[in-house]
C-alpha cells in the first residue's frame, strides 16, 4: 500500500526533481500555476510551482522506498512531524487539491488556519472537495490544507454550495 509524502527539493529544482522521480517509475504530483510572463519581445504562458520547494510522492512506507526517492538529483528530504520518520500525507487532501486545481477556478494560497469548519462542495465543478470554511470580508472561501507543508489553497465560494462534513 503506497502513501503519499511532501518532497522538499532544492530552490528552483521542482521539475527537475519531478523527471529524475517518474525516470525511477515513482508517481509524482507537481501541483503548478499558469501564469503570463512579459519580456521584452515577447509574452508566454509559463508554469510555476503552486508549493515553492515541493512536490509529493507516492510510495511504499519503507526505508527502501524513501532512501531510493532520497538518491534522486534535487531531492533534499522527505517532511516529517518526528525526526526520521516521514510523514505520510492523506490521499484526501491530495485528491482534493487535484479537483480544485483542475476546475480552473481562480485560487491563492493562504497560511495554514486551523480554525474553521471542515466542509464539502456539493455541487458545482469542485464536487466532493474536502477542505475548510473561512469567511472573509463577507466572502466565503474555500480552502483545502496540506498540513504537512502548512500551507493552503482557497477559492471564494457560493456558501449555498457547501455542506459540512
Amino acid at each position: 500500500m503506497n502513501n503519499w509524502y511532501a518532497l522538499y527539493v532544492k530552490s528552483r529544482h521542482e521539475f527537475i526533481a519531478q523527471r529524475e522521480l517518474m525516470k525511477k517509475n515513482v508517481e509524482t504530483f507537481l501541483p503548478v500555476v499558469r501564469k503570463l510572463r512579459q519580456w521584452n519581445d515577447r509574452k508566454k504562458w509559463i508554469d510555476f510551482p503552486l508549493f515553492s520547494g515541493y512536490l509529493f510522492v507516492n510510495i511504499e512506507p519503507r526505508p527502501e522506498s524513501f532512501h531510493g526517492v532520497l538518491r534522486t538529483p534535487g531531492v533534499v528530504n522527505l517532511l516529517s512531524s518526528q525526526p526520521g520518520q516521514p510523514t505520510p500525507v492523506s490521499a484526501e487532501e491530495i485528491n482534493s487539491l487535484r479537483v480544485l486545481l483542475e476546475s480552473g477556478k481562480d485560487h491563492d494560497v493562504y497560511p495554514y488556519l486551523k480554525e474553521g469548519k471542515r466542509i464539502m462542495i456539493n455541487r458545482g465543478p469542485l464536487k466532493g472537495a474536502e477542505g475548510v470554511l473561512v469567511q472573509k470580508e463577507g466572502q466565503s472561501t474555500f480552502l483545502v490544507n496540506i498540513d504537512i507543508l502548512g500551507r493552503s489553497v482557497g477559492v471564494r465560494m457560493y456558501a449555498g454550495d457547501l455542506e459540512t462534513v
